[in-house]
């Protein structure tokens, strides 16, 4: 059985000294996850990435938001593998819908990307999600399809078990639109066909996430569904109170 897992997405907020709030004061809510065998994790800016490492209790997941896949070089503005792995941190989350949209990342430079991280002995959390006009033409299954053959392409089933996908339908990010229960788990389960058009039986250990404004009321909605796994989560991760009854509703 897959092992639940929630990740807060912190995107462009929180200052270094509210970031290492948060980490001091998540001592009980990561115990009460890990209780309940739900991995738990955060993923600040950079600015915040060693703050909360350094802070945080063991047992919380801190991901980078994005990585480049150079070990070093002339890449202005961008952050090494390297560099990540000296400050601890293990898990780094790619392609989100917002980095496709406004920094023009494709499955592509994704896929550089996870075998990078993979082969530094990294976890990558690959992101893959339609527009709305791209889901009322009905054409949201060949799009993520695509994405997810784009972004797997030429990752063997060995690796390819090692990463979490996540489905963030873009017209339900920060909208406070949600895909239903039956949109979200009719799209991970095809998600999860595809996986396993590509690695057979191995697709069963691939833990596939949704998000979307996802909140305390609604989670368990999610997580009734058999092929979703857990939730990548944006505003609602921002404050403990809000990201603990996360948790709480999650397990039940």
């Amino acid at each position: 059985m897959r092992k639940k897992l929630l990740l807060g997405n912190w995107k462009m907020n929180k200052t270094a000294e509210e970031a290492k709030e948060f980490a001091l004061a998540s001592k009980e809510m990561v115990a009460y996850a890990i209780a309940h065998n739900v991995d738990v994790g955060v993923a600040p800016t950079f600015i915040g990435l060693q703050t909360v490492v350094e802070n945080a209790p063991e047992g919380l997941i801190v991901a980078a938001q994005n990585v480049h896949e150079a070990d070093h070089g002339a890449y202005t503005g961008e952050v090494s593998i390297p560099m990540l792995k000296g400050i601890g941190i293990k898990w780094v989350i790619l392609g989100h819908s917002e980095r496709r949209g406004y920094f023009a990342e494709t499955s592509e430079a994704c896929n550089a990307k996870m075998k990078a991280l993979i082969a530094n002995e990294m976890t990558p959390v690959y992101c893959c999600g339609e527009s709305l006009e791209t889901f009322e033409k009905g054409q949201t299954k060949s799009f993520v399809e695509d994405q997810i053959r784009k972004g797997f392409e030429g990752i063997p089933a060995s690796d390819a078990v090692k990463i979490v996908v996540a489905y963030e339908p873009i017209w339900a990010i920060g909208t406070g639109k949600s895909a239903t229960k039956e949109i979200a788990e009719d799209t991970i389960g095809y998600i999860r066909s595809v996986l396993a058009s590509l690695y057979g039986e191995e697709a069963e250990k691939i833990r596939i996430l949704y998000g979307g404004s996802v909140k305390p009321g609604n989670i368990a909605e999610y997580m009734s569904e058999k092929d979703i796994d857990g939730a990548l989560v944006g505003g609602a991760s921002l404050a403990l109170d809000s990201y603990r009854a996360l948790i709480e509703n999650l397990v039940g």
